[in-house]
Parts: structure tokens; sequence; C-alpha cells
């Protein structure tokens, strides 16, 4: 099972989804499913730009468990 840990990683760096989806350029929304893990399918542009705005691998924020 994959699963987004936005909200831990958020937690870490200290800023709100909304200040994530202001330095992403993203919906505020589409942030906050994410943050949720309501995505039913991932989006490589929006990983791509939660990365490059949080300064991080997409490991810290995606988790594999079987």
């Amino acid at each position: 099972m994959i699963r987004i840990s936005l909200d831990k990683a958020l937690e870490n760096y200290g800023i709100t989804r909304y200040e994530l989806a202001k330095r992403t350029g993203i919906q505020y929304q589409i942030i906050d499913n994410y943050y949720k893990n309501k995505v039913k399918r991932y989006d490589s542009f929006v990983l791509d730009r939660i990365c490059s705005a949080l300064d991080c691998n997409i490991q810290d924020i995606i988790t594999f468990k079987k």
C-alpha cells in the first residue's frame, strides 16, 4: 500500500498546507487531498512541485507498506 505522509513532512518542516500551496502554485484543495490521502492517482507534476518546495526527496513524502 502506498501512502503519502505529507502530514508528517509538513510538521517536520514547520509549514502549513496553505503555505505549501502558495510555494508550489498548486490549489489548496489539491494539497489538502494529498495531505488527507484522498488521492487515487498520484500526479508526478504535483509530487515534483511538493518535493521542490520542501527541498526533499520523494521517499520523504511517500511510504510503501506490504
